[in-house]
């Protein structure tokens, strides 16, 4: 991977510039080391699917890039700024106003219908209830939910409840998508139908897309396919 970061921050299209990051935990006295000096760029609307068997730090990868987990050492540039350099009230501001999340379980509120769980990021960033409620009815219209709004997440199928957390994840129209083995828990049906969406929705809103997965149709529907070898990120065939 390409490590120089400035020449890379000259181009538009760069988003997120990874630089020397580094992360390691301790088991048992010993220290596993993740990630190593990891240099890695990801362009606006950008698809880039990480792959490899599990343990490697796939998930740890994905936090960091996300700012949910901070590196042992190492930058993290957005569009030219270390969000790392943030703390940590500015940087859950940065996260919930430029990242969307997706995991392999949904998360969402069980006592909370559809339009309350997808109203809640525009909530939270300040927006006031009328607005908030606007954008959480257009994106569950958009994901194929006009007959859900009001139902809470007990009463939606599995792939329904995937749906909403999409939505939620891109109320706020973000820069980029990260999504962690997002249709892990589904059937097959419904793998497709979330597969097709995250690639319509990379195009319709011109975000970079990260996945997480195991799926080899998901990960070939990517235009880069990565893995960690050794700490390192390489590029990946599947």
């Amino acid at each position: 991977m390409d490590s120089s970061c400035n020449r890379h921050l000259k181009k538009d299209d760069t988003l997120i510039c990874a630089r020397s990051l580094c992360k390691s935990y301790n088991n048992i006295g010993s220290s596993i080391t993740i990630l190593q000096d990891v240099d890695f760029n990801i362009s606006k609307g950008e698809t880039i699917a990480v792959v490899g068997s599990s343990g490697i730090g796939k998930s740890t990868f994905l936090h960091i890039i996300g700012t949910l987990d901070r590196p042992d050492s190492g930058a993290l540039l957005f569009q030219g700024k270390d969000v790392l350099l943030f703390n940590d009230t500015n940087l859950a501001e940065f996260r919930n106003r430029s990242i969307g999340f997706v995991f392999q379980f949904h998360h969402l509120l069980s006592e909370f219908t559809a339009i309350e769980n997808v109203m809640m990021p525009p909530l939270i960033n300040g927006l006031d209830k009328k607005t908030a409620n606007r954008l959480a009815e257009d994106i569950l219209l958009r994901v194929g939910l006009k007959d859900r709004l009001f139902h809470t997440s007990g009463k939606l199928s599995g792939g329904e409840q995937q749906r909403v957390a999409l939505a939620r994840a891109l109320v706020l129209k973000p820069a980029i998508l990260l999504a962690d083995e997002p249709t892990g828990n589904l059937d097959r049906q419904n793998s497709q139908l979330i597969h097709s969406m995250l690639m319509e929705l990379n195009r319709e809103l011109e975000m970079a897309l990260v996945i997480v997965t195991h799926n080899a149709e998901l990960a070939s529907f990517m235009s880069r396919v990565v893995t960690i070898i050794d700490g390192q990120l390489s590029d990946s065939h599947i």
